[in-house]
């Protein structure tokens, strides 16, 4: 007999953050090997949007105690002896970037280490042969400027607090050396030098009589210049015994040299140089997009203590710590208003372009006890701008548990994977560039075969190795997945690398949750039928008494409805209310018994039968997907009441903005009966609706529709956390401040406005344009210029050519950090 328990990745081992981390296989081997556990895998995603480990063990050898316990000792034992760092460096080109992975990675003790042209690195070591010092040490002397390290991927508080002092000294020293000569546009300045000496070169050999000897001194400092970083990269990627661009990049230059076309070599090191200065241009803008979010809070909060008020900073502020907000202040924490109202501007944390109205809690403990469950009425991010009232608010997390500062970490942890077209073009780089070496090699004896000289044969090698050096496939993804991801940042939904960017833009089929997602997520009165004889109001009067005192969720809907509908205040008064599970209600008003709730309670019930007319307005509400509510009072039939969770107003025209999208299939997944889940569909325009779906059927339904070509999930994070993860992407709406679904999908829309959706498909869209554009063209440039220069195209047009191509790439893909949504409305 095997028995089976779940527990959760985040409580084993609290500083891994992707399901696809080593340490939760190593997780899983230890576990396996205890006695009396039989096997254990993850499980992505499950249990309320948790990626968890299932045990399977055997109940006569161990207790579920005893499995929980080995569990946890076995991730402490990884937790000590595996350690993760999150860091941040200078901007780099994307070859530089491979360049430096690979010499990170064979570093002592690192086992993984991932790197992005905007600078992200994570790096995964083992405590045993290293530490986080000396891998800072480490990166350094690969000349990677460290900026910003985590403090929380530190072992333990101690060595955060000892390592910071230490890197910024170090920082403070390199900086200054990077700065030595022109600060961080030296690349750029020392490639319009180069142009400079290039031009001058030119215009003395071609224009006067001077000794040949001086435009030769000339081209040799445009050498110098142009070739500068290109020799520093070049030296690092054959150190770790990869022959990149840059290498290929300063043979082609010394082959011209050799050949007396000085004035060839020094323009495609001009050129070369400038586009890598350009490309880190292009790199920084991404960044500093990134970036931009992480200073949105500010650095000093007002807070209230002990009847006074005092400025701290807000890395000082402690939960339950009391701020208070001046009118047009940015709100420095998460948490919850307590005094005043007003409107909030949450444009840089959901992407909502009107203000959110904010009104104090009524019950603070409570409000204290479950901040996640609060109305966003109530609640407040870190980040976002107060309006021009004064408002008080009660801290919920620290600086950097915050929304805001979880969206940042994931935003960077998004940089540094990669994307499926990058992988193909990183895995072709690695066959390519030595095809292109054998060539080129082969090509140096052309003369062996054909009547021509040396020399000649020599200088169309040099052509062919600039001309197929694949400088724009490098460039290509990275620099359109960076700016697609800052984008979508700034708009509100984060997206979680450049997989799911990518997958998105070219599914053609989205499957909803209803309830929260399509819907409200709220029943809602909305039909009321009375008997002949009986008015609304007094049939309202009725149900109001009664429902008021039960809690039940459609009595509240019931109850607001009720209230809102009535000419009068309610008046009545119930007594002696009790339920009657999975019927409806009893209650006794003005000494009449009440009765309220599904049809099938009145044929179980004393007294007068169901009238047929009754019967069938009932059965007409909910054939219309009503849920239905009969009263009856003493022998008399009041009437029925009708609720349904509404859709939401947005909702058609977002499925009409995603057929013009090009979303062909939209279906809708729901655990309500058929009726109800094809009512819905109908009124927001969906075509297909599956109801009566259990979690599991659900599952079942997306892994059809991803065998069928794929297919996005969107949901609320929590209760289709396992569709969503089965998904081929899984979108959760409404994740601003929701831990669970900030974890859960692959893209989360951080407002609970379906009108993001629209946005993040079409932007998701456009970067699978532009990477397939980049693609084209810096392939289908390498695919026009190898024959050509073998056929006698000289190496001054192959370079620009070749550069040019490399300028257009970069200069597309920074187009996607102007998208605006075409299919959005006019204002």
């Amino acid at each position: 007999m095997t028995a089976k328990t779940k527990l959760e990745i985040a409580l084993l081992l609290p500083k891994v953050l992707d399901a696809r981390d080593a340490c939760i296989q190593r997780l899983s081997d230890l576990l396996k090997g205890k006695e009396g556990i039989e096997t254990a895998h993850l499980v992505e995603h499950a249990a309320q949007g948790r990626d968890e480990i299932c045990i399977h063990y055997d109940p006569q050898r161990l207790s579920l105690g005893a499995v929980r316990d080995l569990a946890r000792r076995a991730g402490a034992q990884l937790d000590q002896r595996y350690g993760h760092l999150l860091l941040s460096a200078e901007t780099m080109y994307a070859q530089q970037a491979l360049t430096a992975e690979a010499r990170a990675r064979q570093l002592p003790g690192v086992l993984d280490a991932a790197i992005s042209p905007s600078g992200a690195l994570r790096i995964e070591f083992d405590r045993h042969a290293t530490d986080d010092q000396a891998i800072l040490a480490g990166l350094r002397t690969l000349g990677l400027r460290i900026i910003e390290p985590q403090a929380k991927a530190a072992p333990a508080e101690s060595h955060a607090a000892v390592a910071r002092p230490h890197l910024g000294q170090h920082d403070h020293k390199q900086e200054h050396e990077h700065r030595r000569f022109f600060g961080e546009r030296t690349e750029l300045i020392f490639a319009l030098i180069c142009g400079g000496l290039l031009l001058g070169g030119w215009l003395l050999s071609t224009f006067a009589s001077f000794s040949p000897w001086v435009p030769i001194g000339i081209f040799l400092a445009a050498y110098f210049f142009g070739g500068f970083f290109t020799l520093l990269e070049a030296i690092k990627s054959i150190r770790v015994g990869r022959f990149e661009i840059d290498f290929l990049m300063l043979v082609a230059a010394i082959g011209a040299a050799t050949l007396g076309e000085w004035a060839e070599g020094a323009l495609l090191l001009f050129l070369f140089s400038l586009g890598h200065a350009l490309e880190h241009y292009a790199m920084g803008r991404a960044k500093r997009a990134i970036e931009a979010l992480a200073e949105l809070a500010p650095q000093i909060a007002l807070v209230r203590r002990d009847n006074k008020t005092e400025e701290v900073a807000v890395q000082q502020l402690r939960l339950a710590d009391v701020v208070v907000i001046k009118p047009n202040e940015r709100i420095p924490a998460d948490g919850f208003v307590i005094l005043g109202e007003g409107s909030v501007n949450q444009a840089p944390i959901t992407g909502e372009s009107v203000p959110v109205e904010k009104r104090p809690v009524e019950d603070i403990p409570q409000a204290a006890a479950n901040p996640d469950r609060l109305e966003s009425q109530h609640r407040v991010f870190a980040g976002t701008i107060n309006g021009s009232g004064s408002l008080e608010i009660q801290v919920t997390k620290l600086s950097g548990d915050s929304t805001l500062a979880r969206v940042v970490k994931m935003v960077k942890e998004a940089e540094t994977q990669k994307s499926p077209t990058q992988r193909f073009t990183d895995n072709f780089e690695r066959y390519f560039v030595p095809a292109v070496l054998g060539t080129v090699t082969l090509l140096l004896f052309a003369w062996v075969v054909i009547d021509e000289p040396f020399s000649m044969s020599f200088y169309r090698a040099m052509a062919v190795l600039v001309a197929a050096s694949p400088c724009a496939l490098a460039i290509s993804t990275p620099s359109a997945v960076l700016s697609g991801v800052a984008r979508a940042a700034r708009g509100g939904v984060l997206v979680k690398g450049g997989a799911p960017l990518e997958n998105l833009g070219r599914l053609s089929s989205i499957a909803f949750d209803k309830t929260g997602t399509l819907t409200e997520g709220k029943p809602r009165l909305t039909d009321v039928v009375c008997s002949a004889g009986v008015t609304e109001n007094e049939l309202l009067q009725v149900a109001v008494a009664v429902e008021s005192l039960s809690d039940h969720p459609l009595a509240a809907a019931v109850v607001l409805g009720g209230k809102a509908r009535l000419r009068s205040d309610p008046v009545l008064a119930a007594q002696d209310v009790q339920s009657i599970t999975g019927r409806g209600v009893k209650a006794t008003v003005d000494g009449q018994q009440i009765y309220i709730g599904k049809e099938r309670l009145f044929a179980e019930v004393e007294g007068t039968p169901l009238p047929e007319f009754l019967r069938a307005a009932d059965d007409q509400l909910k054939a219309s997907g009503r849920t239905t509510m009969i009263v009856r009072r003493g022998d008399s039939y009041l009437g029925v009441l009708g609720l349904m969770d509404t859709p939401r107003e947005a909702a058609r025209q977002v499925i009409r903005r995603l057929h013009t999208l090009g979303i062909k299939r939209m279906i809708m997944l729901s655990g309500d009966n058929q009726q109800v889940a094809s009512a819905v569909a109908t009124a927001v325009g969906i075509d297909e609706a599956q109801g009566d779906l259990m979690p599991d059927a659900k599952v079942a339904a997306i892994k059809k529709l991803n065998l069928a070509g794929g297919v996005a999930m969107v949901g609320d994070g929590v209760n289709d956390a396992p569709a969503m993860a089965n998904a081929t992407v899984g979108i959760a709406m409404g994740a601003a401040g929701s831990d669970v679904a900030l974890e859960t999908a692959d893209v989360a829309l951080m407002s609970d406005d379906l009108n993001h959706l629209p946005f993040a498909v079409g932007l998701s869209r456009q970067t699978s344009r532009i990477i397939r554009q980049n693609l084209w063209l810096s392939l289908g440039m390498v695919a026009f210029l190898v024959p050509a220069t073998i056929l006698g195209l000289r190496l001054g047009p192959a370079v620009l050519l070749h550069e040019g191509s490399t300028l257009l790439v970069v200069l597309n893909a920074l187009r996607l950090l102007a998208y605006q949504d075409s299919s959005a409305p006019a204002p």
